[in-house]
């Protein structure tokens, strides 16, 4: 194992320390674990938490800024934050309008989410949870009950970052928050597994002309193991996939995400294959992103994350955003 690493249990403090250094429009309490917005919490705003193990990045601390998050909670490396954690950023974003926590799928996450939930309203604060559930590739797996939470994380975070910085309540912006997961399918592909640091060998094993169809972003299985082909043929099995659960059609954003260890030159020949396939279902990406956003460690593969666009979440999408991993408009 080759990593940039000062040791296998310092990595997220030393990554958040980075962060910090890297970032002054974050405030990172290294401690707790916690990044917030410099100017967290602001006096009338709901406040949107979310979080999740480490090794995602830059999911979920890179999206913490104007129009996004107010703070994000990192795990150990594919490991839930703590109850603790969430109390505090819970805390420290409520600005008396309520917090909105935005939860992945997993089962540590959820419950971890739901502990801090109820203490945090034992002491006042207004608190409202959104579940994200996006992945269509299999309906339980290694880390979760029901559907994995992927790549519609950031469509959610990003279109209801906006939702609240422009002073809506807590019950409007949770109301979209739901609309968004509703609205989005994913579906993840694996050339390569990855390598947790703490454990020093791949997650898994693939052969040199094998591939894994529908895997989590954890590493966990997909739907089946197959030969290697085209980016054609790849790009097609996703998009059916997606197609099935949810018929594409009209207006529709498009991510697709690199796994953490893809070149960006083919994450694009990936994103050509997508828009034709939308072209040929009716469907047109009048919105996209295109790279790293939701990784897997060094994984090499790629997810693809549809979300079927209103003219309501198509403005909200378009919306000033400034965060360390997004942003336009300011």
């Amino acid at each position: 194992m080759k990593k940039l690493i000062n040791g296998a249990d310092s990595i997220v403090t030393d990554a958040l320390r980075g962060i910090a250094a890297a970032h002054p429009s974050l405030r990172v309490d290294v401690k707790n674990r916690v990044v917030f917005r410099a100017d967290a919490p602001r006096p009338g705003k709901v406040g949107l938490v979310s979080g999740g193990g480490s090794g995602h990045e830059p999911l979920h601390g890179g999206f913490v800024g104007y129009g996004m998050l107010d703070a994000a909670c990192p795990g150990e490396i594919f490991t839930s934050p703590v109850p603790d954690q969430l109390i505090e950023a819970t805390k420290g974003v409520n600005g008396g309008a309520g917090v909105l926590h935005i939860v992945k799928n997993y089962t540590g996450d959820v419950l971890n989410f739901e502990m801090a939930a109820e203490l945090s309203r034992d002491e006042g604060v207004e608190v409202a949870t959104v579940l994200v559930n996006d992945d269509v590739a299999v309906q339980d797996s290694l880390y979760t009950a029901g559907r994995r939470g992927t790549g519609a994380t950031l469509f959610v975070e990003k279109i209801t970052g906006a939702m609240a910085e422009a002073g809506a309540p807590l019950a409007e912006v949770a109301r979209v928050a739901r609309e968004v997961n509703e609205r989005s399918r994913s579906f993840g592909v694996a050339l390569t597994p990855c390598t947790v640091p703490a454990a020093g060998k791949p997650t898994f094993e693939l052969g040199d002309t094998e591939i894994e169809l529908g895997i989590g972003i954890h590493g966990e299985p997909g739907r089946t193991r197959a030969p290697m082909r085209e980016a054609r043929e790849i790009v097609r099995i996703a998009m059916d996939a997606i197609n099935a659960d949810l018929p594409l059609s009209g207006d529709t954003l498009v991510l697709v995400n690199g796994m953490g260890g893809t070149p960006l030159i083919e994450l694009y020949v990936v994103f050509a294959e997508v828009e034709a396939y939308l072209r040929e279902k009716g469907a047109t990406a009048v919105r996209s992103l295109v790279g790293n956003y939701v990784t897997s460690l060094d994984m090499q593969g790629f997810s693809v994350t549809t979300c079927s666009l209103t003219g309501e979440l198509t403005r909200l999408w378009d919306a000033p955003v400034e965060t360390p991993a997004l942003r336009w408009g300011r």
